[in-house]
């Protein structure tokens, strides 16, 4: 049988319409891989403790970040710990293709809800738990935020300045590494089902998740035979040493990273800065010589980039396809033109919160529509409901 242009064409409804997630995830791991569930069509039940989650009630600024990562999302207010909610919750998981939840291992179980007791009721279930270090081994009960996996994966004493202390990531790097994982994981699970009809536990370690960033700083110390020896903190250049020039450089008026993956860019470098001298030097057209000269090749590059202001060096640096970018706020990042026109960013009057920026799921299904956009919804806004429909 053939398919002709006008179905191959035609928008296909959103691919996850029709699967149930239960959410019980808190903060940013587990909403953003359930956020990315529910702007792909799936109908997410977010089930919140009495006052809501954490993310709700974080002092100084929570509205936009539980906002962000709700949207498309049913409200369940229920508390845990009566007799009630469990059993609301365990009629809910004999409807559900999804459980997500990210609490300290152990914690569902002693509730009544671990996977053994799901998957019995609901064998076709895919039970997802997201943790700080997994379900088993030494760490299992150590208590994990962003922060802390960052400084326990090694992130953080790789970040910042060798003659400085471990700095975090700007960045909530950890949490939103491992929600993609999560999302990664159900969907394979989900795949997975279609040929054995059968539900499974998937399970995301933070810290495992986050040792994958690690790959270039990792790499450097077992170089051509090497014996573990660590580099340490890089600073702005590449996490293995291996690349010359990479780095930040300075502007007239802010800075601008720039990297040269291969020789080519540097010869193409060389022409967009006028730096006729050094493009010349055929030592230097090498990167292991680059490499090798790393300090006298940043301060040369700098000291030209200091001539330009930080506009005319990066449109210079676009002409001639040199990998960089300005160095760019997050007033610059939030008003981008080129994240609003995609639809990755977008104003929204919040009917709680007012005025918003809320960003996308980047994961883009170019045969699927997605879901209509819906906002946030207030804490327990579905719940009597959904309790309503659970009645025989």
């Amino acid at each position: 049988m053939t398919t002709n242009s006008a179905d191959r064409n035609a928008r296909r409804r959103p691919p996850l319409e029709g699967i149930r997630v239960i959410d019980l995830t808190q903060v940013y791991n587990g909403p953003y891989a359930t956020y990315m569930m529910a702007r792909n069509g799936a109908e997410v039940i977010k089930i919140e403790p009495i006052g809501g989650e954490h993310l709700r009630k974080r002092a100084g600024g929570s509205a936009l970040p539980f906002a962000m990562l709700n949207g498309n999302k049913r409200s369940m207010e229920l508390d845990l710990k009566t007799p009630e909610a469990i059993a609301a919750v365990l009629k809910l998981v004999d409807t559900a293709d999804v459980l997500v939840e990210n609490f300290t291992p152990g914690v569902m179980a002693r509730l009544g809800l671990g996977y053994d007791v799901l998957s019995a009721r609901n064998p076709r279930l895919i039970y997802a738990c997201s943790s700080g270090y997994g379900i088993d081994g030494p760490y299992r009960d150590y208590p994990a935020m962003d922060l802390s996996i960052q400084a326990m994966s090694g992130i953080m004493n790789n970040t910042g300045f060798p003659d400085g202390p471990p700095v975090k990531s700007g960045s909530t790097a950890c949490d939103f590494i491992a929600g993609t994982h999560v999302y990664a994981a159900v969907m394979t699970a989900l795949y997975e089902r279609t040929s054995s009809g059968l539900g499974q536990m998937v399970e995301i370690a933070m810290l495992e998740a986050a040792y994958f960033t690690l790959t270039s700083n990792i790499g450097a110390m077992f170089r051509e035979g090497g014996h573990g020896q660590e580099i340490g903190r890089t600073g702005n250049r590449h996490g293995g040493m291996s690349i010359c020039p990479y780095n930040v450089y300075p502007a007239a008026d802010g800075f601008v990273a720039i990297l040269c993956s291969n020789d080519k860019h540097f010869a193409s470098l060389m022409r967009a800065l006028e730096m006729p001298e050094l493009g010349a030097d055929k030592h230097y057209a090498l990167n292991k010589h680059r490499v090798a000269d790393m300090d006298l090749i940043d301060g040369k590059i700098a000291a030209r980039t200091r001539q330009f202001a930080k506009a005319d060096l990066f449109e210079r640096l676009m002409r001639h396809h040199i990998p960089s970018a300005p160095v760019r706020t997050l007033t610059e990042v939030v008003n981008d033109a080129h994240l609003h026109q995609r639809g990755a960013l977008r104003w929204l009057d919040h009917p709680e919160h007012g005025r918003l920026v809320i960003a996308e799921s980047p994961l883009r299904l170019h045969g699927n529509e997605r879901a209509e956009y819906h906002p946030s919804v207030p804490l327990g806004h579905d719940t009597q409901a959904i309790l309503d429909s659970l009645k025989p």
